[in-house]
């Protein structure tokens, strides 16, 4: 064992600082080395993906990725590729391919409708021609929010409702809307409101269903967002913090991201212990249905405030991250420690098992 841990990062990007890192992967080196182990990061380019592959599966155990998919040069294909090939030939990946498509991808919340986590008419759509076909019915039942595979920060996730109330209060729910319906759309990403017709605003979202792990998740919409979205930040299997986002009042107003003026609260996982144990007892549930319990290094799990029949406060899961949670915040919580402790462990137990 060579006791050595490499972090994966691409060049440039918003998330980066005037070092060329982002703020939090500096601290999670520091941290591992402190514990007594190697580590140093490495830039992936794609015309370097073979010396990469040499370097590292010749000098480290395993690898942690602090990559925003957004931002790979020549898409995440290549990307993932490496680090796959990486896994097969030993390395302990933090987090790997496999777990960030599983629990990553906004169509985790579609293979958990069944479950208590999340409303069974939450949809998603793969191909143009579904999206049209049925997106103008599904509307017909109340306001939907449609969130895309892609981006981050609520670029992408809208806010869709009717601009005629009178129509909204009266539509039979299962028809078919006409194409020529004013609708109502707020981007996530700032809150800002458009008026589109319906059958242009589907034309519009076409851009998010078209290419390589292009869809549509269509979700219904929840009231009490403006209440606040719950989030809980995890190491592992380890709830680290809850941070209470509050969205900005006023208008349509939605979306829970600092970008879009939204508060955070930031709380011990014990302030929240019914969230926090109701999320630990669903986790064989999430794993089994998301193919496995490979636990992500760092992730959170997003939950939005509803009311059950008989007037409790019950949670919904809006959204699992992991493909590179920042916690740029929150160093000051010596969340990089904790990094390093379960990214080493998980090295360590691989090792005491072959």
């Amino acid at each position: 064992m060579h006791k050595a841990i490499v972090v994966f990062e691409v060049e440039g990007g918003s998330d980066k600082f005037i070092d060329g890192h982002r703020k939090d992967t500096m601290p999670i080196v520091k941290a591992i080395q402190d514990a007594g182990w190697h580590a140093e990061v490495v830039f992936y380019r794609p015309e370097w993906a073979e010396h990469l592959f040499e370097y590292v599966s010749e000098n480290f155990d395993g690898y942690i990725s602090r990559v925003n998919p957004g931002n790979i040069p020549g898409g995440e294909d290549g990307y993932f590729d490496l680090l796959s090939r990486l896994s097969e030939v030993g390395l302990v990946g933090m987090s790997t391919p496999e777990e960030m498509m599983a629990y990553g991808a906004k169509d985790a919340l579609v293979k958990l409708k069944d479950t208590d986590l999340v409303p069974t008419d939450t949809a998603a759509y793969y191909e143009v021609d579904e999206f049209h076909e049925t997106f103008p019915t599904s509307l017909s039942y109340g306001e939907r929010v449609l969130k895309q595979n892609r981006g981050s920060t609520g670029t992408g996730i809208w806010r869709v409702q009717l601009a005629d109330k009178d129509l909204a209060a009266s539509v039979e729910p299962g028809t078919a809307l006409p194409l020529d319906t004013r609708l109502k759309c707020t981007e996530a990403v700032d809150n800002h409101t458009e008026t589109r017709k319906l059958g242009e605003f589907m034309d519009f979202c076409d851009q998010y269903i078209i290419g390589n792990n292009g869809m549509l998740v269509d979700m219904r919409f929840m009231p009490r967002i403006v209440e606040g979205e719950i989030r809980i930040l995890l190491v592992g299997p380890h709830p680290v913090f809850v941070v209470h986002k509050k969205p900005a009042e006023g208008g349509d107003n939605f979306s829970a991201t600092l970008f879009s003026g939204a508060k955070y609260t930031y709380d011990s996982p014990e302030k929240w212990q019914d969230l926090v144990d109701m999320f630990a007892a669903a986790r064989p549930v999430i794993a089994e249905n998301l193919g496995g319990d490979n636990i992500p290094l760092i992730w959170t799990a997003d939950f939005m405030l509803d009311t059950d029949e008989d007037g409790n406060d019950t949670y919904v899961l809006g959204e699992i991250n992991c493909s590179c949670v920042g916690f740029t915040s929150e160093l000051d919580m010596g969340i990089q420690e904790l990094v390093a402790k379960e990214a080493i462990g998980r090295v360590e137990a691989k090792h005491a098992e072959a």
